[in-house]
């Protein structure tokens, strides 16, 4: 998995995990509420701070709710059966992967066609 996506720290804000995923800070609060595996922690001044994992697994959920069209509980269901498989974290590595690839290929695009305007 190119975790490089995910600068190497022990912990990241929700303004750095938002810039990551692309997700806005409501809807990752949102999403708190409704997948009990994504409960990030808090610091002392009571802010939310996410690990790689939490990271991974944010990307996995907005794979399956974007992508793959899931419902909240489609996703909940989902999960719970990754997680009884054992396939949890192979399956976040898969959509990071994914997501990875769909971001460098928009790229690409853009490149060529602001390569394309200036001939």
């Amino acid at each position: 998995m190119p975790d490089d996506r995910i600068a190497p720290k022990e912990y990241y804000s929700i303004g750095e995990v938002c810039e990551v995923t692309g997700l806005k800070p409501h809807v990752l609060r949102y999403w708190e509420s409704q997948f009990s595996a994504l409960q990030p922690s808090k610091n002392q001044a009571g802010n939310r701070i996410y690990r790689r994992r939490e990271i991974k697994l944010v990307q996995l959920l907005r794979h399956l709710l974007y992508n793959e069209k899931y419902t909240i509980e489609g996703a909940q269901q989902k999960l719970e059966q990754l997680r009884e498989e054992g396939k949890l974290d192979r399956a976040a590595r898969v959509a990071l992967d994914g997501e990875t690839v769909t971001d460098l290929r928009k790229e690409a695009d853009d490149l060529v066609d602001l390569l394309s305007l200036e001939e």
